[in-house]
């Protein structure tokens, strides 16, 4: 790791710890934002972790951009991955289904994979939360099994139902709500990812682990998953 401190706005700082992405940036990350809040303490506005980096946004009627980037030089000094518990374990339930993943066997079938194999691949792993964004609760996770990887869609559809498990090149997401979106979408979960009424407003956080668990119909609708369907067509 080897630190570089980039200008991102008259208050803001990105902290690039990493080139590349990977599940194991994710306890570095974690352990500097740990350390940067307890260096800026009143002085911090917000602290905002990704894949490779954090944006830090400090108060700039407390510190000038000097004595930030000296902070952030001091909290980062040796910095060691946390390994303290990195983050929450999760399980996420998912109906599988072409009605509700209209991208579902067309995937299989571009990847030549049976269904089963495919929600079997991507159900067999636990998935690191690299970053919320795009939406709020909106959770980037990765990496899927490489023969998943798949681009997003040329044509973005317009409206995505909320709760749709989608997967873009190595990374799966669900929607929180109802958005244009074009991630290949393989099933819906019932699970509830902004909530104003949780810490943060979003049920997952950067550093928690997910799983996806395949879910029945009838498992679906009992937690109150909504089951209309989407269009097929992007």
């Amino acid at each position: 790791m080897k630190l570089r401190v980039e200008v991102a706005a008259i208050d803001c700082l990105t902290l690039r710890l990493f080139d590349a992405i990977d599940e194991a940036n994710v306890p570095w990350l974690l352990a500097a934002a740990e350390q940067l809040r307890a260096a800026f303490g009143a002085a911090l506005v917000d602290l905002v972790p990704s894949y490779t980096t954090l944006m830090l946004h400090y108060d700039l009627t407390r510190l000038d951009d000097a004595q930030a980037r000296a902070l952030c030089e001091q909290a980062l000094k040796d910095l060691q991955p946390s390994t303290a518990d990195s983050g929450r374990e999760l399980s996420l339930p998912v109906w599988y289904h072409p009605s509700v993943g209209p991208d579902l066997e067309s995937l299989a079938r571009q990847r030549g994979l049976r269904v089963d194999a495919l929600i079997a691949l991507h159900s067999g792993r636990a998935y690191s939360v690299f970053a919320l964004g795009f939406a709020p609760g909106f959770a980037f996770m990765g990496l899927v099994d490489p023969r998943l990887a798949s681009p997003r869609l040329a044509t973005p559809r317009q409206a995505v139902a909320a709760g749709s498990v989608g997967i873009a090149e190595r990374q799966t997401a669900i929607y929180p709500a109802v958005s244009p979106g074009g991630w290949n979408l393989v099933g819906r979960s019932p699970a509830r990812l902004f909530d104003p009424s949780l810490e943060g407003f979003s049920l997952l956080r950067p550093g928690d682990r997910v799983r996806f668990e395949p879910v029945q119909r009838d498992e679906f609708l009992r937690l109150g998953g909504d089951e209309t369907p989407m269009e097929t067509r992007a």
